[in-house]
């Protein structure tokens, strides 16, 4: 999505989310995306560091209460990211979870829309796209990681899993809270 973005315009605002967990490959990553695509508008959001020292001051909060920990490092970053927009895409899939298999290309939420223009790929379609721009891939892909975030909280996936198994292993959650109605409240609240 960030390629097919820079051939349109590289100074359309990227939001990157850093939660203070990402795996350093996931840093590096996003420095090289920006680079390869010059990419000019990263716009880097963080949890407010109030938040976290009231609410996770070790740190440690994901090991006790994982949706806490996603709403003070994602949902509510994310809410402050998207606010000044009146839509947002991104780049999920309905292949890459069975809580995805339906995703729309367009979402009402709160008074914004999400845009969702990757919502139909498959696998084939994402490798073919790759290979056709000769375009990098996070290197933790290479170790098994199919969907990444924090590091407390992912996993490599065995093969033949759900490319999202690998967050929250061993716990019944699958998404974070950004795309659910933790953020859908947030822009809600918030004005236009």
């Amino acid at each position: 999505l960030l390629h097919m973005i820079a051939k349109i315009d590289r100074t359309l605002p990227v939001i990157f989310l850093d939660t203070g967990k990402h795996f350093e490959e996931t840093l590096g990553y996003r420095d090289a995306l920006a680079a390869d695509f010059g990419l000019t508008n990263i716009r880097v959001i963080k949890p407010e560091e109030a938040a976290l020292e009231r609410i996770d001051p070790t740190g440690n909060l994901h090991q006790s209460n994982t949706d806490a920990c996603c709403d003070v490092r994602k949902v509510e970053p994310l809410a402050r990211g998207v606010a000044p927009f009146r839509a947002w895409l991104t780049g999920r899939k309905r292949f890459q979870a069975a809580t995805r298999a339906a995703l729309p290309v367009f979402e009402a939420v709160g008074p914004r829309i999400r845009i969702n223009p990757l919502a139909h790929w498959t696998t084939s379609d994402q490798a073919d796209y790759m290979r056709a721009h000769a375009l990098r891939e996070n290197p933790l892909v290479a170790y098994g990681y199919l969907s990444i975030g924090c590091f407390p909280c992912t996993q490599p996936v065995q093969p033949g899993e759900d490319a999202r198994s690998g967050r929250w292993a061993g716990h019944a959650k699958t998404e974070c809270g950004i795309h659910l109605s933790g953020l859908e409240k947030s822009l809600t609240d918030a004005s236009l």
